[in-house]
């Protein structure tokens, strides 16, 4: 703190001189703090201008960091689940038109050549099926064949612990209340209709027996058989959209999280820049000032200067 001191004839001492200049060092630190907070925008650039605040700031940044990260994850697990439910789609709308071909060929009125070439034309299906499983991928793993499943970090808590959601496409995953989410039509092909095949988790369907059918043994389009066909079909149909369903919950949920997570970084950037980010208008007005003060303080010192050279006169002779 300045205090204007007297004895002004002392000469060998210039107090007032001292204090101006005191004042123009202020001023001229002032200045430059102004200046940078002016081109950086931002009030704290480093830990000394506000400790707490840098502390504060550089934990905020942090945060926000694994939150984003977080979002590309919940993106991630959104594009995963969004290749998944468009190949089940894929997939109903052709069981649906196996099941159309299998319905037509139950009909009384088609004959043996008929009910071959519907067979045949659903077989051509059943490889398009196959073709949606096969293509069906996604960082280099296959999604449908019954082996995919992985983890997504969409967040982590207080004690920074991660948050993480499974897409679990496995057989045994009991939340698609099917005993199968097995779509691979290759694998499953048996010498026969009944034991040990399975597809979308319908025991005793395999699509394969749809190429077997012939004129000398329809197989599964025979009187006996076509109505379990059909059966099974419909079990499949639903079995299907069961799996599709367990995705689209998967799916609202990280769509809340996403939503989340982008309202809680903008809420973060909020804090930081509310923390570190200079007040442009108040930063402009105090550097008025200080340079101000600045011009002031070289006037006064080149005053006190001038002080002594009056006082010389007394010992001139």
């Amino acid at each position: 703190m300045p205090f204007a001191i007297g004895g002004n004839a002392r000469i060998r001492t210039n107090i007032s001189a001292e204090n101006a200049y005191n004042a123009l060092e202020t001023s001229n630190r002032a200045i430059s703090l102004r200046q940078l907070r002016l081109s950086t925008g931002k009030r704290i650039n480093n830990a000394g201008d506000d400790v707490a605040g840098y502390i504060t700031s550089r934990a905020l940044q942090a945060r926000n960091g694994t939150l984003m990260s977080s979002l590309r994850a919940v993106g991630d697990a959104s594009n995963v689940t969004n290749i998944l439910m468009d190949s089940l789609d894929n997939i109903n709308t052709l069981l649906n038109s196996i099941k159309d071909s299998t319905s037509t060929a139950s009909s009384g009125m088609q004959g043996t050549d008929e009910r071959v070439a519907l067979a045949k034309a659903a077989y051509r299906m059943v490889q398009q099926i196959q073709t949606v499983v096969d293509s069906t991928v996604f960082g280099g793993q296959q999604l449908l064949t019954g082996e995919f499943s992985a983890d997504f970090v969409i967040g982590s808590d207080a004690k920074h612990n991660l948050l993480t959601i499974t897409v679990n496409m496995l057989t045994d995953n009991l939340d698609f209340n099917v005993d199968s989410d097995n779509f691979n039509v290759n694998t499953l092909r048996s010498s026969d209709f009944g034991e040990n095949s399975i597809f979308a988790g319908v025991t005793n369907l395999n699509l394969e027996a749809f190429n077997d059918v012939s004129s000398t043994d329809l197989g599964i389009f025979s009187t006996d058989k076509i109505h379990l066909t059909l059966q099974s079909l419909s079990h499949a149909i639903n079995n299907v959209n069961k799996v599709a369903s367990y995705l689209g919950g998967v799916v609202n949920r990280l769509t809340s999280q996403e939503d989340l997570l982008q309202g809680q970084i903008t809420n973060y950037h909020a804090a930081i820049s509310r923390i570190e980010d200079a007040n442009i208008a108040e930063e402009q007005l105090d550097l008025v000032k200080q340079q101000f003060l600045q011009q002031a303080s070289l006037v006064s010192l080149a005053q006190a200067n001038a002080n002594p050279q009056a006082f010389l006169q007394l010992i001139q002779g």
